[in-house]
């Protein structure tokens, strides 16, 4: 069975390919699920300034693997049943604290899109929009807090998601055919 994390900056379009591997029969395990779980327990909505301080606290308790820790047991049980999409591992600690569980069976595919496209991409999406300067706040905090770029530049297959949604699956489509 195989593990495959997709990484990449916020808008870039992570979920997307995520979803592309689900919908080729992979489960997928969204990370950020633990964030929302945590603020509806809070009674807080689904926003950036809400959001932000629960990933924090999570990384200060658990430490820069906390989501990669957090989501084991959920990524364990579904690799039962089938190959596992992972959606939304950010720091270098997760990427290395999977590594060392999974070996070989982690794959890592990055997701790339240019600042201008994703700033686009966020501002227009209809869950947790960003305007451009909260989303360059959060690029420099997941850079330079979250230790984000490590597993980006480790990532086994990259696609780049500049052009058409065709284009972009034509890529995915390639990466799951040699994954697989």
């Amino acid at each position: 069975m195989k593990v495959i994390a997709v990484v990449g900056m916020t808008g870039s379009g992570k979920s997307e390919v995520a979803r592309m591997f689900g919908n080729r029969g992979f489960t997928t395990v969204r990370f950020g699920d633990v964030t929302d779980e945590e603020l509806k327990k809070r009674g807080l909505p689904l926003t950036e300034e809400n959001e932000r301080p629960v990933r924090e606290a999570f990384r200060k308790q658990y430490g820069m693997a906390a989501y990669a820790i957090i989501n084991l047991p959920r990524i364990d049980t579904a690799l039962k049943d089938s190959n596992v999409v992972v959606d939304g591992l950010y720091s270098w600690e997760e990427y290395i604290h999977l590594k060392e569980y999974y070996g070989d069976s982690l794959v890592i595919v990055g997701v790339y899109s240019s600042p201008g496209m994703r700033y686009q991409r966020l501002g227009s999406r209809k869950v947790r929009p960003l305007t451009p300067e909260e989303a360059e706040s959060r690029d420099r905090a997941e850079i330079e807090n979250m230790n984000k770029s490590g597993p980006i530049a480790m990532a086994d297959y990259t696609v780049i998601n500049e052009y058409t949604f065709d284009e972009l699956k034509k890529q995915v489509e390639e990466v799951i055919r040699r994954v697989k």
